[in-house]
This record gives structure tokens, sequence and C-alpha cells, in this order.
């Protein structure tokens, strides 16, 4: 799973106010020719991530290259079962990535058209967010 190897700060304020609006860095393809954008926002798991991530490289069967463009660093803290109220904040128990709409999530590049469609196309269905598929313009 992906987590931070150190966090400077171990319990954060969940925040909704972080996600407002569009996507203003990582809303372009870097790498790829080929990458999944999501529409709307939402906050992803390590799991879901590696999830597609495993999902997009087994259509690929170890050719061309896959990017992911985001990392979970936002802790997610939970307080145990049955626990009354008040007693201070539970403990971190996972991390999650805030993705904002506009942001590409993963890159595909090195393979023909047809496979990275269907590999991103695999990959999105594992994700909790509606995504859309882009491609890079000087593509041929």
């Amino acid at each position: 799973m992906l987590q931070p190897k150190r966090v400077r700060r171990r319990k954060v304020q969940k925040g909704k106010g972080n996600m407002k609006g569009n996507s203003n860095r990582g809303h372009r393809l870097a790498f790829g020719t080929f990458g999944i954008k999501a529409l709307e926002q939402d906050l992803l798991t390590s799991r879901q991530i590696e999830a597609a991530r495993i999902a997009a490289t087994r259509h690929m069967k170890r050719q061309g290259s896959l990017w992911i463009k985001i990392f979970p660093d936002k802790p997610i803290t939970k307080k145990p079962l049955e626990v009354r109220m008040g007693k201070g904040k539970g403990s971190p128990e996972y991390f999650v990535a805030v993705v904002k709409p506009g942001r590409i999530m993963f890159e595909i590049g090195g393979v023909p058209e047809e496979v990275a469609r269907e590999a991103l196309r695999l990959a999105a269905q594992k994700l909790p967010v509606k995504t859309k598929l882009v491609v890079a313009r000087d593509y041929a």
C-alpha cells in the first residue's frame, strides 16, 4: 500500500474546504500518452489506488509504462468500536489522496491505443469517482 514514510502532523483535520473547486495542478498529461482524469471530487484510499494499478498493469501484460499521479498523504483517524463520545480524537487508520475535478490520476505510455484504453477503463472501474479518458494532443 502507498503511504508516506513520515508525516509532519500525525492527525489532521478532515476539512471539506480543501476539496472545493477544480484541480489547479496535475491537470495535464506529463509523462504518458493516455490518462484518466477525475470528473468529481473524492478521497481515494491507498487500497483503491493499488487496485486500479493492478487492474491496469495486468491488462498491459508488462509492456509500456504506468504512472500514478496521486499519492495518499492525508491520514484519516477512527475511534475503536463501542467507544463512548469524547476522550479525544481517534488514532490514524489509513491514508487518502484528495482528488479534485480535473486531476489526472493515472497515465500510460508505450502501448497501442486500444490496449491503453482498455487498461484505463479497467482501472477506472476500481475508483469511486467518475472519470474521463484523455489523450495527448501530439499523439498521431
